[in-house]
């Protein structure tokens, strides 16, 4: 068996018999044990009790966090004319109709969301099979699929996180850094469980959300209290 450096030694020892903490508790100390040389990314995990194969059962959404990712979101813009220029005046990184559809199929993706205008959907439409499995395709149930194109690039940079449930019902996302204030993560997290939870679909039966997790990027993972976290 491996030995444990001395830095996950500690933070297991940190984490040894904590669980259904508060968000508070969770927080710091996720946060407290994030010693790694980076700002590390302070990651939720929710197991929800849904089968996504069922299309009643699918989960997913789109929530701003008041106080933003601490990530730099780099965006794409599928547009033409006008509304390709108000991409790039919004801060879009990328901007190309079939140009870009080229690239893409090439295997070149240099970009974390992207967004589309209604008349470029025939194209994108072709790149499903790349985008669709990593969560990149855009759609107009979480805004990405729009002709304000403007405000869509604006709210992906600000912090707007997109979620989804896997083929087990686990939703994941990053909802801040390691260095924000603990208050700060408290109320991202709030805000993104909360709008999980409005996001119950039709199909859900029984216990809809089943469990929640805190973690930073290299540390343990620990479990918080379901009706602490959906509790505003």
């Amino acid at each position: 068996m491996a030995k444990l450096g001395k830095r996950t030694k500690a933070a297991r020892e940190a984490f040894a018999g904590k669980e259904n903490l508060t968000v508070e508790e969770a927080v710091a100390l996720v946060k407290g044990n994030a010693s790694a040389k980076f700002d590390e990314t302070v990651e939720i995990s929710l197991n929800l009790g849904v089968d996504p194969r069922h299309a009643d059962q699918m989960v997913r959404g789109v929530v701003g966090l008041p106080n933003g990712t601490g990530k730099d979101v780099r965006v794409a813009v599928f547009a033409r004319g006008p509304k390709a220029e108000e991409a790039q005046a919004a801060g879009a990184d990328i901007v190309g109709a079939e140009d870009l559809m080229e690239t893409v199929q090439g295997g070149t993706i240099e970009f974390d969301r992207c967004i589309a205008t209604p008349d470029m959907m025939p194209i994108v439409g072709r790149l499903g099979k790349v985008l669709g499995p990593r969560n990149l395709m855009p759609n107009p149930k979480v805004g990405t699929v729009t002709m304000d194109v403007a405000d869509a690039v604006k709210a992906a940079k600000g912090g707007e996180v997109q979620f989804k449930a896997e083929k087990a019902g686990v939703v994941h996302a990053g909802v801040g850094k390691a260095s924000f204030d603990e208050a700060k993560l408290v109320e991202n997290i709030r805000a993104f469980v909360g709008a999980v939870a409005k996001a119950k679909p039709s199909g859900a039966k029984g216990t809809y959300m089943m469990k929640v997790s805190l973690s930073s990027t290299m540390g343990p993972g620990v479990s918080v209290d379901v009706e602490n976290a959906v509790t505003e």
